[in-house]
């Protein structure tokens, strides 16, 4: 039985905590945040990550991304292997500063892309790297929502609320996964709609180590049924279409996803045919199954993705959002 705390008690801070009482090989010890006023339920609550007693195995840090670095590093200080919510920091020198903590105290960590826990993307990873459409040479991506006016007033998001930071930072996470390390990254940005002066849409073009190229159309402005979370229904907060919103190619064929429907061809005097696929079913929730391999970390796992890992994740995801707002998405 691992002894775990929670900082931070906003969307998913909650949803960690629920998580973390719902599974049997955790002992809850209390959720940590300033606001006492949350409902959280039957926890118990700390104002301050110094008013929680000894004896905790690991901490689930949810807090905003700018608190990531600093608490992650004060949970060092208290001994605690940590869970940390993506992005792992706001800026590389945090991320850096929090790793450099962690190695110094002997400490392992996880950090939350936790979509790659989802069974389909795991088989998408596998299929390619069995060279199911040969080698991978093109990947289109479309992560497409309107967020309501209301998420952005009275909160961090009015100014901070770049869609690159909290949402895209996850599908670029799933393209490093799947087809290796970002070399080069070009951008252009669509003009805000909303007042702010937001990053609120763009294209972004990657290339990647191994040679294959993508692209990834985004907007939080635009309603539409194309995005991860609505395509596999993994967030109760988005309504789930069902639809695929990414594509690869490759030398043999072609992959959508999350569908996982397979394309096969010789050349384009022939059609290219599909090709049945057992798509494989997640045996627990993603974000449980995060948790579960968290434990396992705490035990000694190698972890899925570390602070080291995701830093290079954070690293694509600035040099985005640094191109966009120099080609004028925000003022």
């Amino acid at each position: 039985m691992k002894r775990i705390v929670v900082i931070g008690g906003g969307l998913i801070g909650i949803r960690h905590v629920q998580a973390a009482q719902a599974h049997e090989g955790c002992d809850l010890v209390g959720l940590v945040d300033p606001n006492m006023g949350i409902d959280a339920g039957d926890v118990a609550r700390f104002a301050d990550m110094a008013d929680v007693p000894d004896g905790v195995d690991g901490a689930i840090i949810a807090t905003p991304t700018g608190l990531h670095a600093a608490h992650g590093i004060a949970a060092a200080k208290r001994g605690w292997h940590v869970l940390i919510e993506k992005p792992v920091a706001a800026d590389m020198e945090g991320a850096q500063a929090l790793q450099g903590a962690l190695a110094n105290a002997g400490l392992r960590s996880l950090v939350g892309h936790h979509r790659r826990y989802h069974a389909t993307v795991q088989q998408l990873r596998a299929m390619l790297e069995e060279g199911a459409i040969g080698t991978p040479v093109t990947a289109s991506l479309i992560w497409a929502m309107r967020k309501p006016d209301d998420y952005f007033e009275g909160n961090w998001r009015t100014t901070g609320g770049s869609p690159v930071m909290i949402n895209l930072v996850h599908d670029i996470d799933i393209l490093r996964f799947v087809l290796g390390e970002i070399s080069d990254i070009a951008c252009l940005a669509g003009t805000p709609l909303r007042d702010g002066g937001r990053i609120e849409s763009g294209a972004v073009a990657l290339r990647f180590e191994r040679g294959a190229t993508a692209t990834i159309s985004f907007a939080d402005i635009a309603p539409s049924p194309w995005g991860f979370e609505a395509g596999t229904g993994e967030n109760p907060n988005i309504g789930t279409t069902n639809q695929d919103m990414m594509w690869i190619t490759g030398t043999q064929g072609g992959i959508s996803f999350p569908s996982l429907t397979q394309w096969n061809g010789v050349d384009w005097g022939q059609a290219a045919q599909t090709v049945p696929v057992d798509v494989a079913v997640n045996e627990t929730v993603p974000l449980a199954a995060q948790l579960d391999h968290f434990l396992d970390v705490i035990g000694g796992a190698a972890p899925l993705i570390d602070v080291a890992d995701a830093t290079r994740t954070l690293q694509v995801a600035l040099d985005i959002e640094t191109q966009l707002r120099g080609t004028g998405a925000a003022t």
